[in-house]
């Protein structure tokens, strides 16, 4: 059986167009983690679901996060016992900056302990919801492996990436 792969969106899911639904819609072992308020998330409740859908997999997960989730797998690391196989996190949004959004509650200050399982952070050179200096304080921190893709915005939607191929290649390493 294929090792299962959890789907993270960040602050407001991931719509029809974002790579994270077009991954999931590619294969049937990707299940997105629902939350239930994906307008006003609160960092105790993300976690407390993630945990639940960490535990419920037939096996170690690798998970998949975007954005705010990639702060949700920090906090999520840093207080749960349950093993995961790996983590992508894609486009790490600083929550001190300006422009957090201010309805996430809880994110800050962020875990930066070394997790206990292989990560690959991955970061665009002009991404407004976090520098790149923030990614790779993040990575380093994480002990997680560090991939820059250049100009990219929030490596969403918006950035025209389609199925994001490049980031596809990266999830194939934390399957391996």
């Amino acid at each position: 059986m294929p090792r299962p792969v959890l789907i993270l969106p960040g602050i407001g899911n991931s719509g029809p167009q974002h790579w994270q639904t077009l991954w999931e819609q590619r294969d049937s072992h990707f299940q997105r983690v629902n939350q239930r308020d994906w307008l006003r998330p609160v960092c105790d409740e993300w976690v407390g679901v993630l945990d639940a859908s960490v535990k419920a997999c037939p096996s170690a997960p690798v998970l998949v996060a975007h954005s705010l989730a990639c702060l949700l797998v920090a906090h999520w690391a840093s207080r749960s016992r349950n093993a995961i196989h790996g983590a992508l996190l894609v486009a790490i949004p600083d929550p001190d900056a300006p422009g957090f959004p201010a309805d996430a509650r809880g994110f800050s200050p962020v875990p930066l302990r070394p997790f206990p399982f292989p990560s690959i952070v991955v970061a665009s050179t002009d991404d407004s919801f976090g520098s790149l200096a923030h990614a790779k304080h993040c990575a380093d921190a994480w002990r997680s492996d560090f991939v820059e893709i250049g100009a990219a915005g929030h490596i969403n939607a918006d950035s025209g990436i389609g199925d994001w191929n490049q980031g596809y290649a990266l999830l194939q390493r934390l399957l391996a």
